[in-house]
C-alpha cells in the first residue's frame, strides 16, 4: 500500500508542478500544441492475462473446464500517448490506458506523465532525453469458489483448483502484476 500512495504523491507533485509552470507563463500556454505520438491496443500485461487462459482441467463429473473463457476480454487495453510542446526543444509527454477486464482478471486504467527535452550539440545532431511515469494499470487475478464435496467450499486460485495443493495454498499464486512504472530514454541522432 505504501508504494501505491508513493506513486500517487509523485504523480500529484508532477501534475502540480506542471500546472504551476503553465499558470506562471501564459505566453508559453498560448503557444503550446499537442500531437498524437502513439496509439495501440495491448500491452505485456494484456499478453500475460491471455497466457493465463492456456490450459484447463476436468471436473469429477467428466466436464472439461477451459481457462480460456475466464481470461479473454471484449476490449483490449488501449494506450494513447500525446506530446504537448512547451518550447521548441521541450515538451510534456502524457497519455492514458483504458484498462481491460475478463471474468477472472482486471487491468486497471492508467495515466502516463513525463517530459521530453532535446539539445543540438552540432548542426546535424540531436541529443534527446525523456522520462515518463505510469500510475495505475495493475493486473489482478480473481479467485474462485471451489466445492470439494465433503471437505467443503474454499476460495482458490481458479487455475490451480484441481491441483494436489491445499486450496488456501493456491491463493499465493494469484497474479498481481504491475506495468513498467518508469521509462527513461536517451537518444543521440546524427544526420549526414
Amino acid at each position: 500500500m505504501r508504494e501505491k500512495s508513493g506513486n500517487r504523491v509523485s504523480f500529484r507533485t508532477t501534475a502540480l508542478l506542471l500546472c504551476a509552470l503553465l499558470a506562471a507563463s501564459p505566453v508559453i500556454a498560448q503557444e503550446m500544441t499537442t500531437s498524437l505520438v502513439d496509439i495501440h491496443q495491448g500491452s505485456p500485461l494484456s499478453d500475460r492475462a491471455r497466457g493465463l487462459g492456456d490450459g484447463g482441467y476436468e471436473l469429477q463429473n467428466g466436464n472439461r473446464i477451459s481457462f480460456n473463457q475466464w481470461y479473454r476480454a471484449s476490449w483490449v487495453d488501449m494506450h494513447v500517448d500525446l506530446l504537448t510542446q512547451i518550447t521548441e526543444d521541450t515538451g510534456i509527454l502524457w497519455g492514458f490506458g483504458t484498462g481491460e477486464a475478463g471474468e477472472k482478471y482486471r487491468i486497471e486504467p492508467s495515466l502516463k506523465l513525463g517530459f521530453l527535452t532535446q539539445m543540438h550539440p552540432s548542426a546535424n545532431s540531436t541529443l534527446s532525453l525523456s522520462l515518463t511515469t505510469t500510475v495505475g494499470g495493475n493486473l489482478t487475478e480473481k479467485s474462485c469458489q471451489a466445492d470439494y464435496g465433503v471437505l467443503g467450499t474454499y476460495g482458490v486460485n481458479c487455475r490451480l483448483a484441481a491441483s494436489e495443493m491445499a486450496p488456501e495454498e493456491t491463493l499465493k499464486y494469484l497474479v498481481n502484476a504491475k506495468p513498467e512504472r518508469q521509462h527513461l530514454w536517451l537518444n543521440y541522432r546524427v544526420t549526414f
